[in-house]
């Protein structure tokens, strides 16, 4: 089973490498010239148009790999890095990354491209949920997405995480309104009357009557239709509040709610919600009725515009006065989807190495920096340029050799305690040190995710853990860790890392278990002086189900210059004797594989 396990992998491995020939099937384009009816006032597209085309595109990959319609259920954040001239070419590329049972995220790709010079820029990113739909009452059950190059194994990995991210989205909404800190800011803030603008001069009415050319071959409105009549409202309402041309530059996250077909009546409304130093919130409505029936609420989305002055820099906007109730519920909110904007561009659409080490955690920003978390292990995980020899002799001379030339050898050893082999990997990639320890022993993955999990055990099998303490537990799969180790130097102070651990199980048959570990800061443990506080950019484990009764587990850990002198003790076990220590823990979950206890940690 293990052979067979190591040729699939191996097989998988080509399939990664042959990145120039491979085709997705579900990968639909579109190349659009921007002529002037596409444009606004300024010459540029119209964002509206954009979101159709997008919208299509997803539709058509959807409809590909389903085999069946599909319509739109959400569509993620959108941040619009540049504008699109007339006489440029908008290229769209979408494809599946990944499908649950009846519904599937597509991931949309705009670049923009410039005929005369040949320059070609990227203009947003999206990933947009889409529903399958079967015109009988058969379910609908997707088949599966194989991953075949190293783009597509990472996104497929991250999907989850995302579907997962999407599901919880409005509790995050409400947590942070209840949050005490949030609305004793909003209490205080102060508005000169004088200057600040009513929002009701903002506020946008308008109906469209939904015609065939405006529906998908299902006869219902499509999604993209409706977010460019969304967006046309909402730039009216941006208008009138600054008395000049915004420019639209990103839409929150939302959810449709509800179908219109063919014959409805649809309802835009549009208002400011807030304004902040240089760019407002607009939020608009979109409901649809038919004849006498009562409004249904079919969409909301909430769009930050800029100004620009001549030099095309943000210009600064006047303060609103909200309107009891209602507009006062509006710009609490508003201030609350801000912080959520904040958190989510910066933790999640930055890259890894644009994120720095430990962020601030609190409640508000607690689901996106475990998405970071897990999403950077994953990454990691799917990286396909990891280097394996084997060496069975001077394992220490390596080591030392590597570190002092920043070029690492891989090592394999066989098992003297132990049966089996215990393997390190490493690959370098712009300054950037990476391991990987990779082991085969028999005990089911989920009992082995179990024991990995809890960090408070690791001393068991780790004598470079000298106390695990668990600081706060977050939800059922997210704890909050103070680690301590011994100096790397004699006599020097010891060492403390405030660690994020995400656990997460198989989201389908073929997923790892993966635990991952990044350094946070926790506002309660503030460094101290009686230890010097280390940093853990990203390490964790994943562990493979190679049958119902042997795992393969995998420990990476990516590092940096900056804590290159703590790999000789290394609070994550790659020292000089990681393979004692390896050894170590698979002793550690052979001695525990018969216990059925869950992991059920509770703060020390």
């Amino acid at each position: 089973m293990a052979s067979e396990s190591h040729h699939k992998e191996n097989l998988h491995n080509l399939q990664l490498e042959d990145e120039g020939q491979h085709r997705n099937p579900s990968e639909v384009k579109m190349s659009q010239i921007v002529v002037p009816c596409h444009a606004n006032h300024c010459g540029e597209l119209s964002i509206g148009q954009l979101l159709k085309w997008m919208d299509c595109t997803a539709c058509l990959s959807a409809e590909r790999h389903a085999g069946c319609p599909c319509v739109t259920a959400s569509l993620d954040d959108i941040y619009f890095e540049h504008t699109i001239g007339v006489g440029q070419v908008v290229n769209i590329k979408a494809k599946v990354n990944r499908a649950f049972n009846s519904s599937m995220e597509v991931g949309i790709e705009v670049s923009c491209e410039d005929l005369y010079s040949g320059r070609h820029w990227r203009v947003c990113q999206a990933f947009a949920t889409f529903v399958a739909k079967r015109t009988d009452a058969n379910k609908v059950q997707l088949k599966q997405v194989v991953p075949c190059t190293h783009q597509e194994q990472v996104e497929h990995s991250l999907a989850a995480e995302r579907r997962r991210m999407r599901l919880i989205h409005h509790n995050i909404m409400q947590d942070l309104l209840n949050n005490k800190t949030l609305q004793r800011s909003i209490s205080e803030e102060s508005h000169d009357e004088d200057e600040a603008l009513s929002t009701e001069r903002t506020r946008v009415e308008s109906v469209e009557l939904v015609l065939p050319p405006h529906a998908n071959h299902q006869v219902n409105t499509f999604g993209g239709q409706i977010m460019a009549w969304m967006e046309n409202v909402a730039t009216i309402a941006a208008s009138r509040l600054c008395n000049a041309h915004p420019t639209l530059r990103a839409i929150d996250m939302f959810h449709f709610r509800g179908p219109s077909q063919v014959g409805d009546r649809l309802v835009l409304k549009a208002i400011v919600n807030n304004t902040f130093k240089n760019s407002m919130e607009v939020g608009v409505c979109a409901e649809a009725y038919h004849g006498d029936e009562p409004l249904r609420h079919i969409n909301s989305a909430f769009m930050t515009f800029e100004v620009l002055d001549e030099k095309g820099r943000p210009r600064p906007l006047p303060p609103i006065k909200p309107e009891p109730q209602e507009g006062q519920r509006r710009y609490q909110e508003a201030l609350a989807r801000k912080k959520i904007r904040l958190d989510r561009k910066y933790i999640i659409s930055c890259k890894q190495t644009e994120v720095p080490l430990s962020v601030p955690w609190d409640t508000s920003n607690q689901v996106y920096l475990s998405y970071n978390n897990v999403s950077a292990l994953k990454m990691l995980a799917a990286k396909n340029n990891w280097d394996l020899s084997s060496k069975k002799n001077k394992v220490s001379t390596i080591l030392h050799i590597s570190v002092a030339h920043y070029r690492f050898h891989t090592l394999t050893l066989d098992t003297l305690s132990c049966t089996g082999q215990v393997s390190l990997y490493t690959v370098e990639e712009s300054q950037s040190l990476c391991f990987r320890v990779e082991f085969e022993m028999e005990i089911p993955a989920q009992r082995a995710f179990i024991l990995l999990s809890d960090l408070s055990r690791r001393h068991e099998w780790d004598q470079h853990y000298t106390l695990c303490k668990l600081l706060l537990r977050v939800d059922e799969d997210d704890f909050i860790y103070q680690v301590v180790t011994p100096s790397v130097s004699k006599g020097g102070k010891y060492q403390d890392f405030i660690l994020l651990a995400s656990r997460r199980p198989p989201c389908d048959s073929g997923d790892p278990y993966v635990i991952a570990l990044r350094s946070v800061a926790l506002p309660s443990h503030p460094p101290t002086e009686e230890f010097h506080r280390g940093e853990v950019v990203c390490a964790g484990f994943t562990i493979y189900e190679v049958s119902k009764s042997v795992s393969k587990i995998c420990y990476y850990n990516q590092t940096s210059p900056e804590v290159l002198p703590y790999i000789s003790t290394d609070i994550a076990g790659l020292s000089s004797s990681f393979y004692s220590i390896f050894c170590a823990c698979r002793q550690y979950l052979l001695d525990n594989i018969i216990s059925t206890s869950a992991f059920t940690p509770s703060v020390l």
